[in-house]
């Protein structure tokens, strides 16, 4: 479907201008250049929300689509457009900015280029999670890495330095790996367009034509695919983060203002999955299907060892850090199942339409409800005077039950409970699994249990048991702040009662790339 209006373009240029406008602000100018930031969100999200409801959810085709020459000579496009998939993370990105903007809102060093920093990140998701030409998609997914750095660094905690410092190499190391592998498919193919790399791989050309066109050292067709398959892997791998390519990740969340963590966590760490499903496994089938079982084992290892990770920490983000890893394992886990050949295709192709489901299902998820708990974490340390250990509270349901209520909530959302958001896209994931790779959704529900265990003793610790004497006064949430909160808290019921609302968006989509990784 062709958009003469374009609706992308404009979406992507709302904040990208805003954050301009924002930053050119004097820097007494506080109180502007906060309303002025948040209106442009809440614009956005407007937007947003004009695409989801304009979506055609009984078609598989791009739609809202975006096509013109820009580079012709290097095959480079402006092609953006969305499916299923694309929508529900440009949807998560807009509406979470918002609700970093209001946890930030006590921010007071350099507000406005805070401000505009947060809504060019926001450009930057837009624009990778609607380009459709790597050259076009490259540069956005740089400029979500470049605005992310400076918050850390600029925003940070005492040790934001080492931190930031941190996710620049990692983040940097991971980006070549991407540019690399795409050059060598540019100088075999002659192609940027993710559409069109993609057929290639559906035909099982891509090896050929590596090794028609480059031919490295002798290198035999295979080889050179899967060494230009990791170039790729590597960039996805550590933005999501894999094990053992995490470990920037709980410095980072820990060290960041709350505001960026939770755009780090929420909407970030979804383009490392977002890349794997819209990139790698599109125009690397057969190599993801080589490397399946030894994936599969890598996803199996993220699951448990970043629960048993966080189970052992202290420091409250730093708990929420690793266990946004540990859901994001389940992402992985069901999207290898996923490309398993059966030999009997049809049969399972109820299972991995399951599995891909609950992928989508939990990308967005768990961005809504970690977002939340990190923004709750914001809350209490704000209360605390800085304290955000495990070991410094208790008891204070007594003196703020409306708090302990709500961040309950979204404990319990976390934890899979049904009724709410978190229950079907972790039971589509593991009903897919557990028929396609059984040893690997039975391993992975240790996972589960020590995840239970350990969010279950967060709350245990900090709400209940003894109210130290220290804490008898704690406040409990502000009108406004409950505000704040409420209609992320609401979605979270809303979708676990009724899934549909963003199954109907993904559905057809997902029936898409289940037709495609059957045997050609």
């Amino acid at each position: 479907m062709m958009n003469p209006f374009g609706s992308i373009t404009l979406l992507t240029l709302i904040p990208l201008v805003g954050g301009l406008i924002v930053a050119a602000l004097p820097p007494g100018q506080k109180t502007l250049a906060r309303r002025l930031g948040l209106g442009v969100s809440l614009l956005a999200l407007a937007m947003a929300g004009a695409l989801w409801a304009g979506f055609d959810r009984d078609t598989t085709a791009l739609q809202y689509v975006e096509r013109r020459a820009w580079i012709p000579t290097l095959a480079v496009e402006y092609f953006v457009g969305v499916d299923g998939m694309g929508l529900l993370m440009v949807m998560l990105a807009a509406l979470l900015v918002p609700l970093a903007l209001l946890v930030s809102w006590r921010i007071e060093g350099r507000v406005p280029l805070y401000f505009a920093l947060v809504l060019w990140l926001e450009a930057g998701l837009f624009g990778a999670f609607t380009a459709l030409n790597f050259f076009h998609w490259f540069l956005f997914w740089e400029l979500s890495l470049i605005p992310a750095f400076f918050l850390v660094r600029l925003w940070g905690g005492p040790d934001r330095s080492r931190a930031a410092t941190q996710f620049f190499i990692y983040t940097m190391a991971g980006s070549v790996g991407l540019l690399l592998a795409f050059l060598a498919l540019f100088l075999a193919t002659g192609k940027f367009n993710f559409l069109e790399l993609s057929d290639f791989g559906r035909t099982h050309q891509t090896a050929a034509l590596l090794h028609a066109h480059l031919g490295w050292s002798g290198m035999s067709a295979d080889a050179l695919a899967q060494a230009v398959f990791f170039g790729a892997f590597l960039g996805f791998a550590v933005k999501v983060p894999v094990l053992p390519f995490h470990t920037w990740l709980p410095s980072a969340y820990a060290a960041a203002p709350t505001g960026t963590t939770m755009l780090l966590t929420g909407a970030l760490s979804k383009m490392g999955v977002y890349g794997f499903l819209r990139i790698l496994v599109p125009i690397f089938p057969d190599q993801m299907r080589a490397w399946e079982t030894p994936l599969l084992g890598l996803a199996v290892l993220t699951i448990v060892c970043s629960a048993a990770a966080a189970f052992a920490q202290r420091d409250l983000k730093r708990m929420l850090a690793y266990s946004s890893v540990n859901h994001l394992g389940y992402c992985l886990l069901a999207m290898f199942a996923a490309l398993r050949v059966t030999g009997e295709e049809a049969r399972w192709a109820v299972e991995k339409a399951a599995a891909l489901n609950g992928v989508l299902l939990q990308m967005f998820n768990h961005g809504l409800t970690a977002a939340v708990l990190f923004g709750f974490v914001a809350l209490i340390e704000r209360r605390a005077g800085g304290l955000r250990g495990l070991d410094d509270f208790g008891g204070l349901r007594k003196p703020a039950p409306v708090l302990a209520g709500l961040m309950g909530v979204a404990a319990f959302a976390s934890l899979g409970l049904p009724g709410l958001n978190g229950f079907v896209g972790e039971f589509l994931i593991f009903k897919g699994t557990f028929a396609l790779a059984p040893w690997a959704a039975a391993v992975s529900t240790a996972g589960l249990l020590i995840t239970a265990v350990f969010l279950l003793t967060f709350l245990e610790r900090v709400f209940h048991g003894p109210l130290p004497a220290r804490w008898a006064a704690f406040p409990d949430l502000s009108r406004a702040e409950i505000w704040m909160v409420a209609p992320a808290t609401a979605l979270m019921f809303v979708l676990g009662i009724y899934p549909q609302l963003v199954i109907g968006v993904i559905h057809r989509t997902v029936l898409l790339w289940v037709e495609r990784l059957g045997p050609c």
